[in-house]
């Protein structure tokens, strides 16, 4: 093979290649059942969210999207296994808060959630609401922060664990407020609202749907939630940003992303679908049903929203020595 042929074969061999490449990247949607793995058991708030998303998904899409609980370590354990998934567009995941901005910060994981992950789009989000006992003798922010000033290390606040949302969002309102809160973790939402309601504990940032029942009963006595806004269900609950505390947020949250080398072109259909999906009414009226505000935004919009949160996190856990422990 003389010096011209073998330039026209490579040439001929780069273009079958860039060909191969782009009718893949535009092979959407996949050509087999699309999985969507969610870090947590079937049941909870975030399980319900992605089977009503992947039952309209598949509709829209006319491919199964069938929705894959893979719990255990926080969720941890299903971000690894979507990093290392293949790339093609037939696997995706319901990240979250935790394990995407939060854990990086706390412990050493096998995977990189801004290189082995890749944004989609946001999904779902709601915000914590700071509750106490009514023996706490409390019914404001403000009253609330008088009394850990006034006898620091008198007050305590539950988590569901050492590094989740709400253990973050305590301490986040410990350097806000200049407090100093004494933080009691426990395993899960359950066990630390049974020591709320027995008054074992002062204080709790709770998930909505876990407090409300016990706030309508007058046992539970909302102080604020954390988000810019007040959600609809708790109209007259005000923000910890409008008691005194501008920007404050701290969001439990939910979003699309897919294994990290999957090509741009069918990232950008899985978000075009994602967003119809969030838009659609029915969907939407379902979602706020659980206390889920739907949250779709472009890819970009998602990659800067999970930096300036995972900045948050990462700066409260130096500041506040927090360990996984």
């Amino acid at each position: 093979m003389n010096k011209r042929q073998l330039l026209r074969a490579t040439a001929l061999a780069a273009s079958s290649l860039w060909l191969a490449g782009t009718a893949s990247a535009q092979d959407f949607p996949p050509k087999k059942p699309v999985t969507l793995v969610v870090g947590f058991a079937a049941g909870g708030a975030a399980d319900a969210a992605a089977r009503l998303i992947a039952k309209k998904l598949s509709e829209n899409i006319g491919q199964p999207v069938v929705v894959d609980n893979k719990g255990g370590a926080g969720g941890n354990i299903a971000h690894q296994q979507v990093a290392g998934a293949a790339a093609d567009g037939s696997v995706l995941l319901f990240g979250s808060v935790g394990p995407l901005t939060i854990a990086p910060h706390l412990m050493k994981l096998p995977y990189d959630p801004f290189k082995d992950l890749v944004p989609i789009s946001g999904g779902v989000y709601f915000p914590n609401v700071l509750v106490v006992h009514k023996g706490a003798g409390v019914k404001t922010l403000a009253e609330f922060v008088q009394l850990s000033k006034k006898k620091p290390g008198s007050v305590d606040f539950a988590s569901t664990g050492a590094g989740s949302a709400s253990h973050l969002a305590g301490e986040l309102f410990n350097q806000r407020a200049g407090i100093d809160m004494v933080h009691v973790p426990y395993k899960g939402g359950a066990p630390a609202l049974q020591d709320l309601l027995g008054e074992r504990v002062t204080s709790y940032f709770s998930a909505p749907p876990t407090a409300l029942p016990h706030v309508e009963t007058g046992k539970l006595i909302p102080l604020a939630t954390t988000g810019l806004t007040r959600p609809a269900y708790l109209p007259n609950v005000p923000t910890v940003a409008e008691s005194g505390y501008p920007g404050f947020e701290a969001l439990n949250w939910y979003a699309f992303v897919a294994p990290g080398k999957t090509p741009a072109l069918i990232l950008d259909r899985w978000n075009q679908e994602i967003v119809k999906v969030l838009h659609d009414p029915g969907v939407k009226d379902a979602l706020e049903k659980h206390g889920l505000t739907p949250q779709p935004t472009t890819r970009a919009e998602l990659a800067a929203f999970m930096k300036k949160e995972s900045a948050q996190w990462g700066a409260i856990v130096r500041e506040r020595k927090i360990t996984a422990q």
